[in-house]
C-alpha cells in the first residue's frame, strides 16, 4: 500500500432495517460504469485503535461483499485506512477479493486521531482521474473540523461520488458529522454494531453491487442467482 436530517436504520439487525436502508440507496442517483467497464468503489476504514475488536470480522463481511459485487458484473476496489498520527495508506485497484482479504489481513490498528478529511480528498483525487461510483466508510469516532470535511463533502457531491458510512457504536458526536458528509455528498447513513455483522454484510454487498453496475446489474442477479438482497432493492428502484 501507499501512503497517502435523515432516516436511520438502528443498531438492532432486521429485515426492516435493511429495507429502509435499501430504500435511501435506491433514490441515490449512482454514477453508473460504461458498457463493458469496471465500476469503482474506494472501500475507506478507520484502523485507530477503537476499531480493533472489530477489525478481523470486518474483514469477512468485506470479503463477502466484494465477491458478491464480482459475481454481478465486476467492482474495482481500493482500500484505504488511516491509524497511529498521521498514517494513511491506500492499495492499487484491485479486482481479486483474495488480493484484498490479503491486503486487510496485513494491517494493525494503531491508535491516534481520525483523518476522515484524508480519505475524502483522496477520493476526490481519484474521481478526476477516472470516475469512482462510490465511497464506503466505516468508523465510529469523529474528531476533525467538521465545517472543513463538510465542504470536502460537497465536492464530492458535487463530482457525484455518493458516500456510504457506516458507523459502528452511538458516538453522538460521530453520527452527527457522519449523516453530514453522508447528505452533502448525496449518500447515504447507517449505523451498526459488532452483535449485527449480518446487517452490515447485507448493506455492504448491497451498495457493492448497485456501485458496480446500478439497476442493470442488480436485475441481472436477481435473474441469476435470485438472491434477496438483488430482488429487494430492484422493486425499490425507480423506473428507469
Amino acid at each position: 500500500m501507499s501512503d497517502t436530517s435523515d432516516k436511520t436504520p438502528s443498531a438492532k439487525s432486521s429485515s426492516s432495517d435493511v429495507e429502509a436502508f435499501l430504500e435511501q440507496v435506491a433514490r441515490v442517483p449512482v454514477r453508473a460504469p460504461e458498457p463493458g467497464v469496471q465500476g469503482r468503489m474506494l472501500f475507506a476504514m478507520d484502523a485507530t485503535a477503537s476499531r480493533e475488536g472489530a477489525w478481523r470480522q470486518a474483514l469477512r463481511i468485506q470479503s463477502d461483499m466484494f465477491l458478491a459485487a464480482k459475481d454481478l458484473g465486476g467492482l474495482r476496489v481500493q482500500l484505504a485506512f488511516y491509524r497511529g498520527y498521521g498514517t494513511f495508506k491506500v492499495s492499487p485497484w484491485i479486482d481479486d477479493s483474495d488480493q484484498l482479504v490479503r491486503l486487510m489481513a496485513s494491517v494493525s490498528c494503531q491508535a491516534g486521531p481520525t483523518q476522515l478529511s484524508k480519505i475524502l480528498k483522496h477520493c476526490i483525487n481519484e474521481t478526476k482521474q477516472s470516475i469512482v461510483n462510490a465511497l464506503v466508510f466505516v468508523g465510529d469516532c469523529f474528531e476533525e473540523d467538521i465545517d472543513r470535511v463538510a465542504a470536502t463533502a460537497g465536492e464530492l457531491g458535487l463530482l457525484g461520488v455518493p458516500v456510504f458510512i457506516f458507523q459502528e457504536g452511538e458516538n453522538g458526536q460521530a453520527r452527527s458529522a457522519f449523516m453530514q458528509v453522508a447528505r452533502l455528498s448525496g449518500g447515504v447513513y447507517a449505523r451498526f454494531d459488532a452483535k449485527s455483522p449480518n446487517m452490515l454484510r447485507e448493506l455492504l454487498k448491497a451498495v457493492a453491487v448497485y456501485a458496480a453496475g446500478g439497476r442493470p446489474a442488480l436485475e441481472r442477479a436477481a435473474r441469476k442467482k435470485g438472491g434477496e438482497e438483488a430482488l429487494r432493492l430492484v422493486r425499490l428502484l425507480p423506473k428507469q
